[in-house]
């Protein structure tokens, strides 16, 4: 284990999905959750924590979108093809009228 994970309490995000990749929530975890027996992180063990103690579907989210092209937020859409979040168009009152 190196010095940052022994000193620091390191968080993973992960945002839920409704039935049309919504992004419904985001919570944070521990990042020991995350972790194998060797110690190396596995997303899809975050994911079954989440669904065990949550229900729904989950994806991990980047706080600092080193992944997925942007760190996800309630209304955000998931594209599984491109395996990113996309945030919601921002309509503007002005441009609308």
């Amino acid at each position: 284990m190196d010095w940052k994970r022994e000193h620091y309490t390191l968080m993973a995000h992960f945002a839920e999905l409704d039935d049309n990749n919504i992004v419904t929530r985001v919570i944070v975890i521990h990042n020991n959750e995350l972790l194998d027996e060797h110690g190396n992180e596995i997303e899809q063990k975050g994911i079954d924590f989440c669904i065990a103690h949550f229900g729904g579907r989950w994806l991990q989210t980047s706080y600092n979108a080193n992944f997925r092209k942007n760190y996800a937020s309630a209304g955000f859409t998931y594209d599984p093809v491109k395996d990113e979040f996309i945030a919601p168009e921002v309509i503007h009152e002005a441009a609308a009228e």
